[in-house]
């Protein structure tokens, strides 16, 4: 162990920090993200000296994180020599340390508001390992500490869970740090035993789950917080708000006291699901009310099926410009349910349709249209040019013609296509693929599935083919995933659950295997969160974030092309 004297590379970058601290001005040679992250703790009010209150976060009472890493964490400990060794959540509150941390005693919340630029906040914001040494910290009791951390991601999902550092006294020189290696590899034991208790769980709310459902008509929903399952029974009574009901008192601390809305149609039975004293979720028996109530269509329209923010935000947007009977565009990729969302917008009625797929020249006689008959157009994209200036000239003379069109992007249009898109922009909805909005798949999958023959139980799955539905990439969106689930429910010789053996081999076998970059991480997540706060809407994301459209589309991608 050396001290900042003993380390003349990091000299100049400590009297740049104590003129800092003085408010003197600075050389020139400091780098930009040290001088961002000293700003930033001024801007927070950080006391570099500490003095004054210290905030003690309020930690959980149960953390799954620290259950699955302290029996790995402790037994590394014993091989740290004279460094210490943390554990911080998601939050970067310290949920175990062990070893000689100076600080440890008062620093027990690593977040920059509290304590300024640290490796476990810059580990997490980065989403890959990171060090900081000695006077690159703001606070003065680390000026002697160089530390490394690693992110720990949940191995299913790839969501942040909190970080693993390895402290010690300064190094000589700026890195790499000597624990790196021992922070990396005690980042990998703690998810891998993370992985091992998912997979434990998910097996034991299966088992439940498949317990209970033991007749056709027995309407069954088994709940973790992550995993869903239901019954076709349940399918007809488990409402979006019976559901929402559900899965707030699977995560609960009272899994009985659930309370359901009051027109929900049925009642509900609990028996929560625990695995070595600790509750892991719910099953949950709905039963119909008595005879008077109505009883839900046991097939929601698929055009509707789907809970996620991009997708209820498209079906939102559409069914309020369709309330008024005018031209409505919906765009989207192939198989992403333009259609079958254009038809249930129609309601009870009977549209024209015309179809550029089936035929470029659909001489369609316009005058037909007077009557006001809504007039179906798909694959607008294959229009021959005579019928595209039919239609502009339609819209020219009667603006308010009950038009709906269906398009899908490809090729640049010409300028008589690209003045037909134009007109009919103010009133567009552009629907999301299948990929931007995985956590649909397990909704759709009973909608798509047929109807079982008498006797027969409905398909289901179990939690290992679902995460892969969820993770393929789908390029023929959900038109894609219909043909999977028919085939399946069609061919498969075997009862029980589909297993992931049972998925056609690109979807068993999940994504292509190139890793994202530090760089193309952080797009990503920019762009994901663009993407939710405009709704999924492409065009508003991108004029947010500062690029062009196709520079988005292009972006996500390759994005999908990789994971991390």
């Amino acid at each position: 162990m050396t001290t900042v004297e003993q380390s003349p590379a990091l000299a100049p970058l400590r009297q740049a920090r104590e003129r800092f601290l003085s408010g003197r001005p600075l050389p020139d040679d400091v780098p930009d993200e040290v001088l961002a992250a000293w700003r930033r703790a001024r801007f927070f009010g950080v006391r570099h000296d500490l003095d004054g209150p210290v905030h003690e976060p309020e930690l959980p009472a149960e953390s799954p994180l620290l259950e699955a890493a302290r029996p790995v964490l402790e037994r590394i400990a014993p091989v740290l020599g004279r460094s210490g060794l943390l554990l911080t959540d998601e939050r970067l509150r310290v949920l175990w340390t062990t070893g000689e941390v100076p600080g440890d005693d008062r620093c027990r919340d690593l977040s920059e508001r509290e304590v300024g630029h640290n490796s476990a906040a810059l580990a997490l914001r980065t989403r890959r390992r990171a060090e900081v040494h000695g006077p690159e910290h703001f606070l003065d009791v680390w000026q002697d500490v160089s530390a490394v951390s690693v992110p720990l991601l949940a191995p299913d999902s790839g969501q942040l869970l909190g970080t693993v550092t390895v402290a010690s006294g300064l190094c000589a020189g700026c890195g790499p740090h000597p624990g790196a290696a021992l922070a990396e590899a005690a980042a990998t034991a703690v998810e891998a035993e993370l992985l091992a208790r998912s997979r434990t769980a998910e097996r034991v709310l299966l088992d439940a789950y498949t317990r209970a459902a033991h007749g056709p008509d027995r309407a069954v929903v088994a709940l973790d917080g992550r995993n869903r399952l239901i019954s076709e029974a349940a399918v007809r009574l488990a409402t979006p708000q019976v559901l929402a009901a559900l899965e707030h008192a699977s995560t609960s601390e009272e899994p009985y006291d659930v309370t359901l809305p009051a027109d929900a149609g049925c009642t509900v039975g609990i028996t929560p699901v625990r695995h070595e004293g600790r509750v892991l979720g719910i099953v949950a028996v709905l039963e119909a009310r008595a005879a008077g109530v109505p009883r839900l269509d046991p097939r929601p329209a698929l055009a509707l099926a789907g809970g996620s923010v991009p997708w209820r935000h498209a079906v939102a947007r559409a069914v309020e410009l369709a309330r008024v009977h005018e031209p409505l565009l919906l765009t989207g990729e192939r198989g992403s349910g333009k259609t079958a969302l254009a038809r249930e917008l129609l309601g009870g009625r009977v549209p024209l349709v015309a179809d550029a797929a089936e035929s470029p020249e659909l001489g369609v006689k316009y005058s037909e249209l007077a009557d006001g008959r809504p007039l179906l157009l798909r694959h607008a994209e294959r229009l021959a040019q005579p019928d595209v200036a039919a239609l502009n000239s339609l819209l020219d003379e009667h603006p308010d013609v009950h038009l709906l069109v269906t398009y899908t992007p490809g090729t640049p249009p010409g300028p008589c296509f690209q003045r037909l898109l134009d007109t009919l922009a103010a009133r567009s909805v552009t629907l999301p693929a299948l990929r931007e909005r995985p956590e649909d798949v397990r909704e759709l999958l009973p909608v798509l599935a047929p109807r079982p023959v008498p006797g027969q139980p409905p398909l289901t799955w179990t939690l290992d083919a679902l995460r892969a539905l969820e993770e393929h990439p789908w390029p023929g969106n959900v038109t894609e995933l219909a043909h999977v689930v028919r085939a399946l429910a069609e061919h498969r010789r075997v009862t029980g659950p589909v297993r992931r053996a049972e998925l056609p081999d690109p979807v068993r076998e999940g994504p292509a295997a190139r890793r994202l970059s530090p760089m193309e991480h952080a797009e990503r997540t920019a762009i994901l969160a663009a993407l939710r706060r405009h709704g999924g809407n492409k065009a508003r994301a991108a004029a947010a974030l500062g690029i062009g459209r196709a520079t988005l589309y292009r972006k996500l991608r390759g994005y999908q092309s990789g994971h991390g």
